[in-house]
This record gives C-alpha cells, structure tokens and sequence, in this order.
C-alpha cells in the first residue's frame, strides 16, 4: 500500500497559480486567510502565499478604542495590497478589506437611495467624519441636523442612520446627510399628524422658538407659526412679553395648509374679542382716559383698554402746535384724555381727538374778547402782508398791513415793527371755526376812521363834504387836524389853508382851533385830507352862480358881500 504524501506550501502555491492564474492576481483583492499567531500586537495570517503577512491587531477591533478579540485559527477577510515586500512578507490590510466590502455593499444601497447605518467619530474642517461599515464618508455641518446643532458631542459614537447624498470610489469620496433622514422622517410624522388636526381645534403645544415676529409651537411632531398678532388682543411687541421657550401653551388651530404643511395658531382666539360692542362703549362725542402706547410720524396710538387702541392723527393733537411731531406732544405710557371721533366696529378702528378734550382756545378768546376790544401781544412772526402777534392760549392774531397805521403805505407800515415788539391792536374779527383773529393797531390811533370811510361815530365822510376841523397840531408843512370831536384825523397842507398867500401861514393858527373846511380826498390808508383852499373855491363859485355873475355890473365884493349876509342870516 502506497505512502499518502501531504502537499507543501509550495504545492500549495502552486495549485492556486492554477486557480488563479498566479500570485500577482491577489493583489487589489479581499480573500479568506487564517491566524496562524498572534505576536505582540501584530496577527499573522496565512492566504495561501509563499509567505504570511502580519496585520495590526487594532484593525480588528469592533470599534476604536476597543480591544480586538482574535485567536489562533481564526478564519478572517483581508485585502492583499502586496504579494511581497522588501522582507518577503505579504502585504495585508483588514481595514482595507473591510472598506472594500463597505463600498460594495454601499454602491448597492446608494442605487436605491437606501438609507445606510453609521457612526460619527470624528471632525474635520467644515463638518464631520462617519464610519459606514470601514468606509469613511464626510458628513457636512449643514446636514446635521434641521436646525443648526451647536454640539454635536451627544451625537459621535452612535450608530444611526444616515442618506448618501454623492459617492466616488476612485477617489474615495463619500457625502451623506443625516438631515435629509430626519426631514423625511419628520415629513412621514408631519403628514400623520396633520391629517388628525383641523381647523378651530384648541391644543396644548410647548413653546420652541421665539422670534421678534412670533413663536413656534410643537404640537407633538409638527411646528406651527404662533405670530405675534394672535398672541393678544392687547398689543404685544415682542413674544417674549407674554411667552418663554419650554412653556407649555394652549392655542387654537386658525388655518391649516396642507399643501405646505403649515399651521396658524392663535392665543387670543381663546379669549372674548374687546371689539364686541365697541360703538356702544364707545359712543361719538364721549370723553375718556387712555395710556399713548404707540408714537408715529402721523399720530399717537392710545389704548382705551386691553385689545383696544385708537388713533389720535396728528391733526387732532393740538389746536394750536401745528406741523409739530406727535412725539414733542406726548409720550409713550402718558395717560391723556381723548374725545371719540369716530368708530368703525368692522374695520376695528377708533379715530380720537385729543385737542377735542380741552378748551378750544378760539372759542375762549371770542368769550374774553369780544370785538372792539384792545388786546396786547408780542410780534411772532412777519410776512408780505401783514403781522401775527401772539395773544393769550397760545392763539396769534393777524393785523394787516393796511390796519397797521394810517397814512403810511403796507410795505412802510411793515417796517415800523420788528419781531419781538409787543404792541397793542383792536380786536376786528374772530372765526373760531376757521381759526383766525384779525386785529388792527392804526384803530388806535386818536380819531381814525374804521374801514370803508367812516369816522370812529359812524358817519361816512363824502368827497366835497364841508366840516368842521380842530387843529390838534401846527407844522411847518401844515396842519393836522381832526374832524368833529372823535371824527377822524387829517392833514392840510401849508397850501391848501387859504387862497391868499398870507392865509397859507400855519402860524396863525393855534392848537384847538376850530374852522371849516372841506373833504378833498382820502389816501391809500383811507385817511381823509382836507382843504381850506378848495372850500373857498366851492364857495366863490355857488355865489357867482347864486347872486350873478361880474359881467352884470355888480363887483366881485358885492357878490362875496352879499354872499357872506346870506350865509350869516342863514347861520
């Protein structure tokens, strides 16, 4: 009976040259080999080469930082980099092989957008490294997590799953995205949970993000959108005034996209709307108290009480600070007495007076001033036609420039008074409801007539009229004299006092008295001129015409003398 010989490490090799076509085609492989000794930290294993390879024993740990359990005998996958090193040694790797079957199994799941298991072990410049099965792949910081995670500590050496967003494998680049696993999931929970929902629904729900525009509410899996207007009827600036994050609160479900997933919620839904009744409680005309919670460039928002504000428009805030800011008026928090002006319950709006709820000071100046009285006041201001001076409660007064003096022209009236001067006017005209006082300064003056012609008594004074004047003044220029004893005052030139050259003398005349003279004119300030001269005239002529004229044969003495006895009996 023939001797069995067992086959040598060489006929060994030599049957797998015939399987495989020779040792080079091991290399770039993952094939089957055994531990054949475990020598410090290295493990020696057979692959059926002409030599063993040694493989780090860290690479067959189940995890870093764990200690790898391997024994002599033990069947193993490795992957073949070299046949043969400078020491005759095969060059084997367990890592390798196992990133090597991670790939394969990868690729399969990649292609039908699987998702995969991994680890997160580590950070690396802008996002995080994953351990998927030996392949590493890179996870961005962005696809962490829906929401930006500020330590991702509690996330690393946790298996969980993860989507391959992009993979390589000649250049060994894998991205994956645990964002997209959890917006799916959330999507599945959201679509769920969105179909048991409906609109009007109250439910309790924990506060998880404050905005300056809102809060955002988990209803147990979904978010919905608590804005800020729906927190109160009364109004709210920010969130946070009423809400914290982590409260638990009770809201009412206002509106429900289910296209977009998106849900309204409301706080004050839950409460009775202030609004009801609003025209009954808040009747035209009524006088009511208020705190000003909000300033504009166009008015002041006053609330009336919790839920309800009105407008007090800029307009309606003085009656005599005009085009001032609502701000140099009043101030938020002030408590301020306002008037209802108007209410509209469907468009919730409440427009409020506040000048309304004090004395109109027109009125009160028309009530302690009436007309004909004579007020004082300080020039505010001056323009092209006239003065504004400055009377009590804030009211101003206007004189024009044809009521500043007499016998002065509007532009050289103008110029007598400066801003600042504080004169006194008659009071002419007042119109409360148009806001306006008119006042004259030359009414005044002793003996001039009002408007349209009229002595200061009310008599109009006719051109041509004869009467009797009272010399109040002697000039060099003339006289100035006034006609009657309060009638209005006039001036007669040096050549209009007498026909004769030694009538026209103002030195003959003395202060007091009195003589007649006849009304030639007024100027442009309507004071009236008058004329000696001229009556004389007049006179001659209404004798001519009366007694005859010189061609008769009587002289012209006679006529005067006949004429002066007529006027005498007459007298």
């Amino acid at each position: 009976m023939a001797t069995q010989v067992q086959p040598t490490r060489d006929d060994f090799a030599a049957m797998l040259d015939d399987m495989f076509g020779g040792a080079d085609s091991f290399e770039g492989r993952v094939v089957h080999g055994t531990v054949t000794a475990i020598e410090n930290d290295m493990a020696v294993i057979d692959v059926g080469l002409k030599s063993e390879g040694r493989v780090p024993l860290r690479e067959f740990a189940p995890a870093p930082g764990q200690k790898a359990e391997l024994k002599v005998g033990d069947e193993v996958e490795v992957y073949v980099d070299r046949v043969e090193n400078m020491h005759g040694e095969a060059m084997l790797s367990r890592d390798r092989a196992r990133r090597e079957a991670a790939w394969d199994k990868l690729e399969v799941e990649f292609a039908k957008s699987a998702r995969v298991e991994g680890t997160i072990f580590g950070r690396v410049k802008g996002g995080f490294t994953v351990d998927l099965s030996g392949a590493v792949a890179f996870l961005p910081g962005s696809q962490v997590d829906i929401r930006p995670v500020r330590d991702v500590t509690p996330l690393m050496d946790i298996p969980q799953p993860f989507q391959i967003l992009k993979m390589d494998r000649k250049r060994g680049n894998i991205v994956v995205s645990r964002r997209a696993v959890l917006e799916e999931t959330r999507a599945e929970q959201r679509s769920g949970l969105i179909q048991s929902l409906a609109e009007g629904q109250i439910i309790d729900g924990v506060v998880k993000n404050i905005t300056d525009y809102g809060a955002f509410v988990d209803l147990g899996g979904i978010d919905g959108l608590l804005h800020v207007t729906d927190l109160s009827y009364k109004r709210v600036n920010h969130p946070s005034e009423m809400i914290n994050i982590g409260d638990t609160v009770k809201v009412q479900i206002i509106r429900i996209n289910k296209d977009t997933q998106r849900i309204s919620l409301g706080m004050k839904q839950l409460e009775s709307d202030p609004w009801d009744g609003a025209s009954a409680k808040y009747p035209i005309g009524a006088k009511l108290s208020g705190r000003v919670t909000n300033i504009t460039e166009y008015g002041a928002f006053v609330e009336l009480e919790p839920g309800i504000e009105g407008l007090v428009h800029v307009s309606e805030m003085s009656w005599t600070k005009k085009n001032v800011h609502p701000g140099k008026i009043v101030s938020t928090s002030q408590e301020v007495e306002v008037v209802v002006l108007e209410v509209d319950q469907d468009k919730r709006r409440i427009s409020l007076g506040l000048k309304q709820a004090q004395n109109n000071p027109w009125e009160a100046f028309a009530s302690a001033h009436p007309i004909g009285s004579t007020v004082e006041g300080e020039v505010k201001n001056a323009t092209e036609f006239g003065l504004f001076i400055g009377l009590d409660n804030d009211v101003d007064g206007m004189v024009h420039m044809s009521d500043i003096a007499w016998g002065v022209s509007g532009e050289d009236a103008l110029a007598l008074h400066r801003k600042g001067e504080t004169v006194q006017a008659v009071v002419l005209d007042i119109d409360p409801e148009k806001e306006r006082i008119s006042l004259g300064m030359k009414q005044l003056e002793r003996g001039g007539p009002a408007a349209g012609g009229t002595t200061a008594a009310g008599d109009r004074l006719n051109k041509n009229a004869v009467v009797t004047v009272t010399v109040l003044e002697v000039r060099d220029a003339g006289l100035e004299v006034q006609q009657g004893d309060d009638g209005a005052t006039g001036f007669i030139k040096r050549t209009d006092l007498g026909r004769d050259r030694d009538e026209q003398r103002p030195e003959r005349f003395q202060v007091g008295q009195k003589f007649d003279a006849m009304v030639t004119g007024f100027d442009r300030s309507k004071k009236p001129t008058f004329s000696v001269k001229a009556m004389q005239i007049a006179e001659e002529k209404q004798a001519v015409a009366q007694y005859g004229s010189s061609d008769s044969g009587a002289s012209l003495g006679d006529i005067l003398g006949a004429a002066l006895k007529a006027q005498n009996e007459k007298k």
